[in-house]
């Protein structure tokens, strides 16, 4: 019988909805303050944000009961993060398993008091703006404190060019982080841009059609126009 790949994963938003996450093989790792520091670095904080955790995260646990010859799963979602099941399924769904069968933590040592997080607004206004970050760290060392840099050649940084916001480009987005997590064993960072916003992206990058997939980095830069659901097109604007 072949086993599918096992890990913990573990997820972190903002209130602005940009989400840093990472999955563990090893599930040795306790991430939340790499997650906490990958943030401060992305999106220039004066310290990490740890005032996030736990209301903001999530996790999941893949493991095999060797009695039962079963795969078993474990996803919890903290409140604060709960509106983002859809895509916490797209990051961490097996490719048999198209949801995850979510469970809400409400930890009474840890209540979710939108108000003193608020309170932090005034010296973390960044945590408050969509950046559409989504970020991949992958392979977490548990002794290790991330700082990313997003110009190493072994991350991809990715735009994906939209005319504006709605449902349909929701499950775009929702297909095009799934195939992007199996195409791909290094980081990446994908940023949805909105034409119709910010028409100087567009125009820097030679987007003339949407949807549209820039590969910005590694160079060379590349570009896919439409059906970003086809696995072998979203592949080969991945190959160096």
């Amino acid at each position: 019988m072949i086993r599918p790949i096992l890990y913990k994963g573990l997820a972190l938003f903002t209130p602005g909805q940009d989400v840093v996450f990472c999955r563990d093989s090893t599930k040795q790792g306790h991430w939340h303050q790499d997650l906490c520091h990958a943030l401060q670095q992305l999106l220039d904080l004066r310290e990490p944000p740890l005032f996030l955790v736990p209301c903001y995260s999530a996790a999941v646990d893949y493991w095999f009961d060797e009695e039962q010859q079963l795969l078993r799963v474990a996803a919890e979602v903290y409140p604060l993060a709960w509106p983002h099941r859809p895509l916490l399924d797209a990051l961490f769904a097996l490719p048999d398993q198209k949801t995850l069968l979510w469970q809400l933590v409400e930890d009474p040592q840890h209540p979710c008091d939108r108000l003193a997080i608020e309170s932090y607004r005034a010296d973390f206004p960044q945590l408050w703006e969509h950046h559409h970050l989504v970020y991949d760290l992958r392979q977490v060392s548990p002794a290790s404190s991330f700082i990313p840099r997003l110009t190493e050649p072994d991350r991809y940084v990715l735009r994906l060019y939209v005319a504006s916001e709605t449902s349909a480009v929701e499950h775009a987005l929702k297909n095009l982080h799934a195939l992007l997590s199996q195409c791909l064993t290094v980081p990446y960072t994908l940023k949805v841009v909105d034409v119709t916003k910010q028409p100087e992206f567009a125009e820097e990058d030679q987007v003339t059609a949407t949807p549209t997939l820039v590969r910005v980095h590694p160079r060379p830069v590349r570009r896919l126009v439409g059906h970003l659901d086809d696995r072998d097109r979203v592949q080969r604007l991945l190959t160096p």
